[in-house]
């Protein structure tokens, strides 16, 4: 059944207040027979939402080369989260920092010419979209709009830790947008000022 979910003054799930308890379990660091296993006892703590990144590097390992099977499957690890019943928050923005290798980008990027990562630079926005191409695909029938768990998704972590570039958050926006995700989007900063000022995108 599809429903609806909202950012206002606080979360509204159909149109009703909604308190998100939530917990990480990183799909890419626990075998796939054991997800369940994971899950369930994430719903025993009395959590009501798994929250996981996406580490690029972990589904490209090799330029071109995407691998969403077995243990890259994310599809099976969200529908087994909806099938212990537990809602879920996304973070499939290109860099996830999560202590993982290299922040979760492809090594790989660092051999294009004129590429600067984490910024509005067209020749990395290029391989972000040949990403998200693969990618987001997949994530769109798992949206809560769409009849699945998915809550909503972020567009970069801590980046006003790192930089300011206001392009560079729209254009993620955009392009998830343009692959169909319309949850509601969001970014995790820091909360100072600096930080909240460089990294948040109006609207999100």
């Amino acid at each position: 059944m599809k429903s609806t979910f909202e950012i206002k003054e606080q979360f509204y799930l159909n149109q009703k207040p909604f308190k998100i308890i939530s917990g990480s379990i990183h799909y890419m660091r626990v075998v796939p027979e054991y997800w369940r296993d994971r899950l369930e006892k994430l719903k025993a703590m009395g959590c009501n939402t798994v929250e996981t990144f996406i580490p690029w590097n972990f589904h490209e390992p090799g330029e071109g080369e995407f691998c969403f099977d077995g243990w890259h499957d994310i599809r099976k690890f969200i529908e087994t989260a909806d099938e212990v019943g537990l809602y879920v928050i996304i973070r499939a923005n290109p860099y996830a920092c999560g202590e993982w290798e290299f922040g979760g980008f492809p090594f790989w990027l660092l051999t294009k010419e004129g590429i600067r990562l984490r910024t509005s630079n067209a020749v990395y926005l290029d391989y972000v979209e040949r990403y998200y191409r693969a990618l987001l695909p997949i994530l769109v029938p798992l949206q809560i709009t769409h009849g699945g768990p998915i809550l909503m998704m972020q567009i970069e972590n801590e980046y006003g830790s790192y930089g300011n570039d206001k392009i560079y958050l729209r254009a993620l926006r955009d392009l998830m947008t343009k692959y169909g995700i319309d949850v509601p989007f969001f970014t995790s900063d820091w909360p100072d000022p600096l930080t909240l000022g460089c990294g948040t995108l109006e609207g999100v």
